[in-house]
């Protein structure tokens, strides 16, 4: 089945058959209305292609993309051969498939409606603002950066400290004696927060103020560890960038309802099949 979107078709139309020029001329200054093929009278244009493209996409890809452009000229003739056929023999005039053009119709003006009227009304400015919405009282987690030693045996790990104690340097000796992979980078594991460590970890690391080391080791599933912290910070707040998409979503996900809510009230909506109507939902009058 075709799914038609209506959302800026001249400029949706030009990216799909775009997409479309590899391994063949250029469309970038094809129009949707140019005749590409005629199959009878009937004319097969850029814009039949682009439409077959986004209901075919999938199965393109199993194809080099050199070749897709023949392989929807294919598709869509063998449609019109078969449409003229069914024509011929009066299968548009079915009732069944009058109903399915109905329905269709129905589902085309609901996506277009979504499209243009929600989705494009979304502007930068609306985004901008409900991100400074969403972040105006922003405090985030503490984080902390932190190094550690890891070795198999307690007894090693109480030795560290002790050379700790007496002066040495934390990161000469995680690189001496770490068996753990940041070992080699002085022990370093860069910042995280709270509960991204395993609990032992997260708790001892967490309780240390900054530039001290734990004073007895620190056993985990991985082996002893020795800890030292070296810094602490508030995470930062998301850029805009990372966010727009997610804001979009919420945005159109708001005014969807809204819109829905708005129509709704303005429109009545009888249930006449009392298995279907909903708890609450009046049912109309029968005589």
């Amino acid at each position: 089945m075709f799914r038609i979107s209506m959302r800026r078709p001249v400029q949706t139309l030009a990216v799909s058959l775009m997409a479309l020029s590899l391994g063949s001329v250029s469309l970038s200054a094809a129009e949707p209305g140019d005749v590409v093929a005629k199959v009878g009278e009937a004319e097969i244009t850029e814009a039949d292609l682009a439409f077959a493209a986004k209901d075919l996409g999938q199965e393109l890809q199993r194809f080099p993309p050199a070749q897709w452009r023949q392989l929807l000229l294919d598709a869509v003739v063998d449609m019109e051969l078969l449409a003229q056929a069914a024509r011929q023999d009066g299968l548009d005039q079915d009732p069944d498939f009058q109903k399915q053009m109905e329905f269709l119709e129905l589902q085309a003006l609901r996506n277009a409606y979504l499209s243009q009227k929600i989705g494009e009304a979304i502007s930068d400015e609306d985004l901008q603002a409900a991100y400074d919405a969403e972040f105006a009282d922003f405090e985030g987690a503490e984080e902390v950066n932190a190094r550690h030693i890891l070795v198999k045996e307690k007894a090693e790990a109480e030795e560290l400290i002790k050379e700790l104690d007496g002066g040495a340097d934390f990161a000469e000796l995680a690189r001496e004696k770490s068996t753990g992979p940041s070992g080699p980078n002085g022990g370093d594991l860069g910042f995280f927060g709270r509960g991204q460590m395993v609990p032992p970890f997260d708790e001892a690391v967490f309780a240390l103020d900054t530039g001290s080391y734990t004073k007895e080791p620190v056993e985990t599933q991985f082996g002893w560890h020795v800890i030292k912290l070296e810094g602490k910070r508030k995470q930062e707040k998301p850029a805009f960038e990372e966010v727009a998409n997610g804001l979009r979503q919420q945005l159109f996900r708001d005014r969807y309802e809204a819109k829905m809510s708005e129509l709704k009230g303005a429109t009545t909506v009888e249930v006449l099949d009392e298995k279907l109507a909903k708890p609450g939902e009046e049912k109309p009058a029968t005589e």
